[in-house]
This record gives structure tokens, sequence and C-alpha cells, in this order.
């Protein structure tokens, strides 16, 4: 493989798209109104579409649309509007999971290039060379191949057909992420982009003779989390990845905020980068690893990418949250940054900064001004207007967070 391996970050909104756009994505994937496996995110209108994929093209990053849920029939007839707005948008790719839906966006959407979900579970060369055949340009596998099944795979398929793997982010109890458990309990259907995530929720085991008398899986008074899946993360395995021959390397998170596609992105662009600057002959940077950190996440594994590794959390459900967005930097002039408030913050409060490029910094609010020049202890207000002296360079587009006590 001779082109650079690609780095595809989520983007659920526009936010999360500039966020994408700025801190290194070579591509993005988004859902319009319909048919996205997250309707959850706000996703894009027609008009949001077209101008994401205008912000996109600028930046020479691709834009690919997920149009990966099974449709049922009644749906099927909205699809040939739908994948022709999605072309005349001049969106790049489509990620496709149901066979119908292939053959509609070869029809009317000719110019688009078409890539398989992983909602279809391609885990053998076969299955890939047969929807090459068919017309796919890519595969996003399954989440559950080992680096070796990949790396077979590779070597068994044409060299035009691209291959993508998730490698950071929430990973699915089920297989491929088909999931009955939410239309079960809730009514609201995995396969059409409405998951209520159960997998999250805590459980008691009930005794069929007992009426109403429960008992904990485990000695623990909040119950047991069964099918509470750890999150993937493979950034110190860029190497491993790159000689399976993965084109692309997916970032999960459309439901996820600006701020996690930013640092996420971030860390992963400059994995990727030292790769290629030393051909994998030094360590991973400490700083790299440590940005992950600074995501709410759950607790990390490589997933089945080195065998099946301890994929479960059971003992709680909840996110891991050291830190935590306190202000963006909208511009800095005259020694002094202009922020947007997120969350509450001090003057003589410790901040990280995560600059658009470059390494993270830390600073020390000495003082800082509200937007009519006061001076102010405290900026308690979201989205409220901050002026703050530094005289260390903060760049436009940093994001400034604080550790959690």
């Amino acid at each position: 493989m001779s082109e650079k391996i690609e780095l595809l970050a989520p983007a659920g909104d526009m936010e999360c798209l500039d966020s994408a756009l700025k801190f290194g994505a070579d591509a993005v994937y988004l859902a319009g109104t319909q048919f996205g496996m997250r309707t959850a995110s706000k996703n894009f209108t027609p008009e949001q579409l077209a101008e994401a994929v205008s912000k996109a093209h600028e930046k020479g990053v691709k834009v690919h649309v997920t149009c990966n849920t099974l449709p049922r029939n009644d749906e099927t007839e909205h699809l040939p509007e739908f994948l022709t707005m999605a072309q005349d948008c001049g969106v790049d790719a489509f990620i496709i999971a149901d066979l119908g839906v292939m053959t509609l966006a070869e029809k009317y959407a000719p110019k688009v290039q078409r890539h398989v979900s992983t909602q279809a579970g391609v885990v053998n060369y076969m299955t890939a060379r047969r929807l090459y055949d068919m017309g796919a340009s890519r595969v996003v596998l399954a989440r559950e191949l080992t680096l070796e099944e990949i790396a077979g795979i590779r070597a068994k398929v044409p060299d035009e057909l691209e291959i993508e793997t998730f490698v950071h982010g929430s990973m699915c109890v089920s297989f491929s992420g088909r999931c009955l458990i939410s239309s079960y309990m809730t009514g609201r259907d995995a396969n059409r982009g409405d998951c209520a995530q159960p997998c999250r929720w805590k459980y008691h085991l009930y005794e069929e003779h007992r009426d109403g008398q429960f008992f904990p899986v485990e000695e623990e008074t909040g119950g047991t989390f069964l099918y509470n899946s750890r999150d993937l993360c493979m950034i110190e395995h860029i190497p491993e990845l790159v000689k399976a021959g993965i084109n692309s390397l997916k970032i999960e998170g459309r439901a996820k905020s600006a701020y996690y596609v930013s640092v996420v992105t971030n860390a992963y662009r400059h994995a990727i980068d030292e790769f290629y600057e030393n051909g994998g002959t030094k360590p991973l940077s400490s700083w790299i690893r440590e940005e992950l950190e600074k995501v709410s996440h759950r607790e990390y594994n490589t997933g089945f990418f080195f065998g099946n590794e301890p994929g479960q959390v059971t003992d709680n459900g909840g996110y891991i949250r050291h830190y935590e967005v306190v202000a963006v930097c909208d511009e800095y002039r005259d020694n002094t940054a202009y922020l947007t408030q997120r969350n509450r913050f001090f003057s003589g409060d410790r901040l990280d900064v995560l600059p658009p490029s470059g390494e993270p910094f830390e600073i020390i609010v000495d003082y800082m001004q509200n937007d009519k020049g006061e001076i102010i202890e405290v900026a308690p207000h979201a989205m409220q207007k901050v002026i703050m002296p530094s005289n260390v360079e903060i760049p436009a587009g940093s994001v400034l967070r604080k550790a959690r006590s």
C-alpha cells in the first residue's frame, strides 16, 4: 500500500465537522436526515450537507455519507430521492449495509463511491471479492476480526478494493452492530438507527419460582452490567494496522461531542504522522496516548485485533471523565486571548490548552475580564465572552480544559 493511511473522523453535526477539519481528518463520515444509523445525532439537512461538502472539499477532505440502516419496504421508496440529493451535494461515498440500497445507489447516484458498512459483517475475502464485483470500492470490515485475519483478506482481494476498520471508540456487544435487544425492550430498532443502548443498563437476576425476588449477579447493590462493552483504542498500534494493509482508520463517535472529535482526531493524526516520519522505529510520544485520557471514555482495550481480549465492564456503566472543556479560543492578538466559555472556571486556574496543531500545553489564568472590560474572578455563564491576557500564544480554535478534582 503506497498511499498514506486515511484518518476518518465522525461528524454528528456542523460543529463536529468543523472540529474534524481543524484537527486533521483526511475524511469525515456523517448522515443526512434519513437512512443513517444515529438518529440521536443532529445530522445534516440537504442544505447543511451541501455546506458540509463544500467546507470539507476546500480542505481536501472527503465526505462519506452513512446510508447504512436496513430499510423496510415503505422506506425504500424514499431512497432514490435521497441518493440523488446526496450526489448533487457532491459527496464522495455512501456507507451501505443493504444490498438493495447498493443497487439503488448504483442506479441513482453512479458518481458516488459505494462503501460496504461494518453492519454487513464482512469477515472473509470471498465476501469482500463478491462485493467488489458488485461495485463496492471499499469494505468496512466486521469489528470481530484479528489483524492476522485482516491481513489474510488484504492478500486475497484486489488492490483496488480498500479496507477500512474501526480503531477507536464505543463498541457494540452484538456482532457488527446487528442487535435486537433495543427492539425487544423498548421498541426502538437499532438496525434502523434508533438504538436505546440497553447494553449499558444495570441488570439483576430473577429466579423463576420466587416471584418478585431478585438476586444481584454479583454481590453489588447496584447490579451488574452484563453487556457493557469497553471502548476500543488502537492508538499505540498504528504500525500493526498499516502492516495489515488497512487503508482507512475509523474513529467511532457520530453521537459524541465536538470536543471528543477534536481530541481523538488530533491524537490519531499525530500518531499516524509520527509513524510515517520514523517508520515505526520509535515508540509513540507519551503525550499522544495521554490525550485519550482527557475525553470521556469507558475502560479501553484493543477489541479483537489481537484475539478475544476481555471486552466487558461488569462493575460499572459510566464513563471515566478526567477533564472538562472550559472555553474555546476565538481569537488571539496583542497578547490577549478572546474566549467563549463552555464550563465554569476561575482566576488562578491551571488550564490545559489543545491547539489545532502541535502539542498541548498548560497556562495559568492570571486574571480575566468580561466583554465590558470588567475584571472577573469567575466565568460562570455558558457561552459568555471572556478576555484573558496571556503572554503565551493561544491559537484561534484552541480548546481550553481543566482537570477535574
